[in-house]
């Protein structure tokens, strides 16, 4: 018996059928029930769901619920109570939509919650925060998060391989699996309160990677957004991923993806390009990449802070206190600050280290200088945590065996978990914020330690002059935006030690000068600035939906949508057949590469069924057959020598031969052809310097290929060779354009277009114009075929009665009105028709 996934994988269409609800059940920790909630729309209150009666709704997807949970000690029950956590992200960025937009949150909670209470836990949180929890099992939390994200996917998104057993975590098949049925669980509660019409889903991090491939496949018009907070490694890091093409096909099921900075982006671009040969596009600022008719978005913003969190924390009487307590804590020393979570990336050891460098060469600084550094709780757990920990205490122990006293302790470690409230009151009173990561996706402590500085109190209780200074490692997504700040490599300690030095030298007004950039800068791009314009990105990107039909394709997390026009149509064969049958006067146009041939065959010329066919068709004296190609005449003539009555056109129409008794005729143009000497060069200066490039060279035209060379490269190269040859070649009477994997220079005025305008109008002047015309072509250059055809009518080239069939092979955006999936399809259909001729 098929599961209602298969059901969602099978099915082609967009349905929106009203299945019997099932309910979604876990009965066997980390075993997950294969069957889809399937309704259309959003589940009714009866259900325990939101109603759908809003317009404006966001669904905020994320690994955590910005809630906290407590038990109530004072009653007998201690039942659960919640609060909303307002340091949390997904919270915070509430404040960019519009005031009347509904936002309900999709997450785990921080908690255990027992499965007799997970009912009514889930409907209170519905009604009273519009949440929807997400109850995992805690062995499969513990392979999810624990084992797939923390200790595999976060170490290798961090630039971390695990080369050894003892340097990472090897993949694991199970965690892998766990990973999946997780973010599945999570598309089950998307799916039991969204409106797929009017919702927009936004989903946070790479703990749900794959989400977007079980929505997509369920609602093929959803309107779904993604965001990134970690780094996206580079290429060579992201291709040692055993699932490395699940989860690049997954967030190309979204219709925008957001990254921090463009390092980010451009990492992901050419993994696409690399591994999917996927092109991206920039048009008007916006950068998209073309999968399967849909166009994917990307963003790159990095997040902001929410400045009046902060603002109302610094002017609460207890913050004001604690500042003054650590002032006189401090002694008048010059406080340098870091507040990091405990994990290896961030760099704690080495600061230590830079600090402890700092002393033993500068003694001056003894007893002036002390290093205060908080450090949140880790966010998992396993040897690596507890190795850090160890050196950290153990390089903070030696600084401040050699250089404290009992006075002074130069290096301070506060250990959470502490309030924010208290980490305010410590941004307040540092001179210097030393953020060195190595190697980290945003890393919001400068931004907050500069919004602290701003309101900060002298030792009168009045403000004081608002000056800052920031040490940050050039390896974390904040530090682009930080344009006045000291920016190091955290790996040279000297470095930072010159950087340390610097910031405590530097004088007030440089401060002061530094703060103010930084704060204009922050205050402009608060939280609010970044989800709104992730918000209006989104909607941007899905405006389109409405105007497309959606086609489900591929199995399992390969599945996908292709989108088309609403006039774009799977040819039938049936109705070619037929009118084929009852027509008198045919024109049979085809290209060769990509629609009678596989692209991607070594051996190019064709094989004994394609001859067959055209020769079969050819011998109809009802059909005119012409192969319409970019290739050379030589090429053509030599491996279409068998088939006597079929027209060749060469060279995308410079050259046109109706049958193997006939002469080449060249295009009507004068064609003076002295620009290749100029162009030749050119070309042969970018193929030496471009390893695994080639020149292809015609009569009449110029091809320089480029798909054998690194795929990132050889599109630079293409680019920088384009503008070269347009600049050279401005004032000769030639097109250069860039194709699939080539540079072309050819003639103006010569196109498979203006060969099939030539082909009808002869046609008409010898009394016989085509009423049947079939055209089929895959690449670019073919849809200038399709272009004359769609005006042919029009322009009277052919009756207004005539049958017309242009089809491009694959489903993609096109001039065609049909397509036929691959060139085997195309085959069969010119078999069927050259049966159906000859009965």
């Amino acid at each position: 018996m098929l599961s209602r996934s298969c059901f969602n994988l099978l099915n082609l269409d967009d349905y929106s059928t009203d299945w019997t609800r099932i309910p979604r059940v876990i009965s066997v920790p980390g075993i997950i029930s294969d069957f889809d909630d399937a309704t259309n729309g959003a589940v009714s209150p009866e259900n325990g769901a939101v109603s759908s009666v809003s317009s404006e709704r966001r669904i905020i997807v994320a690994n955590q619920l910005p809630l906290k949970a407590y038990r109530d000690s004072s009653s007998d029950v201690k039942k659960w109570c919640f609060d909303w956590d307002k340091e949390a992200l997904v919270l915070q960025l509430r404040d960019g939509f519009p005031a009347d937009v509904e936002v309900i949150h999709v997450g785990c909670l921080c908690v255990d919650v027992d499965p007799l209470e997970q009912d009514d836990v889930a409907q209170f949180l519905l009604e009273k925060f519009k949440c929807v929890p997400t109850f995992l099992p805690p062995d499969l939390i513990n392979r999810y998060y624990h084992g797939f994200c923390k200790h595999f996917l976060w170490p290798i998104f961090h630039y971390m391989l695990p080369l050894t057993p003892n340097h990472g975590a090897a993949f694991d098949k199970d965690t892998w699996q766990a990973y999946v049925s997780a973010n599945k669980v999570f598309a089950d509660r998307v799916m039991e309160v969204i409106n797929p019409d009017e919702d927009y889903v936004w989903v946070h991090d790479y703990h749900l990677m794959i989400l977007p491939t079980f929505l997509r496949k369920r609602f093929h018009r959803i309107k779904l957004g993604f965001f990134l907070h970690s780094p996206f490694p580079s290429s060579e890091i992201y291709r040692t991923l055993q699932v490395r093409e699940e989860i690049l096909r997954a967030l190309l099921n979204c219709d925008l993806i957001g990254f921090h900075t463009f390092d980010y982006a451009r990492h992901f671009l050419s993994c696409c390009s690399r591994m999917l040969g996927l092109d991206y596009q920039s048009k008007r600022g916006y950068i998209g990449l073309d999968y399967y008719g849909r166009t994917v978005g990307i963003k790159i913003l990095p997040v902001g802070i929410h400045m009046g969190r902060i603002e109302s924390v610094m002017s609460l009487p207890d913050t004001i206190e604690k500042v003054r307590q650590l002032k006189n804590e401090y002694g008048g020393r010059i406080v340098l600050l870091g507040v990091d979570d405990l994990d290896m990336f961030k760099g704690i050891g080495l600061k230590f280290m830079a600090f402890d460098l700092l002393l033993a060469e500068n003694p001056v600084y003894r007893g002036k200088v002390v290093l205060v550094q908080i450090i949140n709780s880790p966010r998992s757990r396993g040897k690596d945590i507890q190795e850090v920990e160890d050196e950290i205490n153990r390089v903070a122990s030696e600084t401040n065996r050699k250089y404290g006293d009992k006075e002074y302790q130069p290096i301070v470690c506060v250990k959470g978990p502490i309030s924010f409230q208290e980490k305010v009151a410590y941004y307040s009173i540092s001179e210097c914020a030393v953020v060195t990561p190595v190697r980290d996706g945003m890393n919001l402590v400068p931004y907050k330690y500069t919004v602290s500085r701003q309101g900060c109190l002298d030792e009168t209780g009045n403000v004081a002059p608002k000056k800052s200074v920031i040490i940050v490692s050039e390896f974390i997504g904040c530090s682009p935006s930080l344009s006045g700040a000291i920016r190091v490599n955290p790996w040279n300690i000297s470095s930072v030690v010159d950087a340390m030095i610097l910031g405590i030298t530097m004088k007030d007004s440089e401060k002061e000068l530094r703060h103010e950039k930084h704060y204009k800068y922050i205050a402009s791009h608060d939280v609010s600035y970044w989800s709104r314009s992730f918000d209006q990105d989104l909607e941007r990107a899905c405006a389109e939906h409405c105007r497309k039909r959606f086609w489900g394709i591929g199995f399992g997390l390969n599945s996908r949508v292709i989108a088309l026009g609403p006039n774009f149509r799977k040819l039938s064969m049936q109705q070619v057949v037929s009118a084929y049958n009852c027509t008198n006067s045919r024109l049979i146009l085809l290209d060769y590469d990509g629609t009678m041939t596989p692209e991607d065959r070594v051996d190019k010329s064709p094989g004994p069924q394609v001859i067959s066919v055209l020769n079969s068709l050819c011998s109809d004296p009802k059909n005119i057959v012409f192969i319409v190609s970019g290739r050379g005449k030589v090429s053509l003539s030599k491996w279409f020598s068998q088939c006597e009555k079929l027209g060749l056109s060469a060279e995308h129409g410079y050259f046109t031969r109706w049958s193997e008794d006939s002469e080449w005729e060249s295009c009507d143009l004068a064609v003076d052809l002295g620009w290749k000497k100029i162009a030749i060069p050119v070309m042969e200066h970018y193929t030496e310097a471009t390893d695994g490039s080639s020149i292809e060279e015609k009569e009449s035209a110029l091809v320089w290929h480029h798909q054998e060379a690194d795929p990132d490269f050889g599109l630079w190269q293409a680019k920088e060779l384009l503008d070269h040859l347009e600049s050279v070649l401005a004032n000769d009477p030639v097109l250069v354009k860039s194709g699939q994997q080539i540079v072309e220079v050819k003639p103006q005025g010569v196109s498979k277009g203006v060969v099939v305008k030539n082909l009808m109008e002869k046609m008409k002047n010898k009394g016989k114009a085509a009423d049947f015309v079939l055209c089929i072509g895959d690449d670019r250059s073919d849809e200038d075929m399709f272009e004359a055809i769609a005006s042919s009518v029009s322009n009277r080239w052919l009756p207004e009665n005539a049958e017309v069939f242009a089809c491009t092979v694959g489903q993609k955006p096109s001039m065609a009105k049909y397509y036929v999936d691959d060139t085997s399809q195309v085959i069969k259909l010119l078999q069927v028709l050259s049966k159906s001729g000859a009965v």
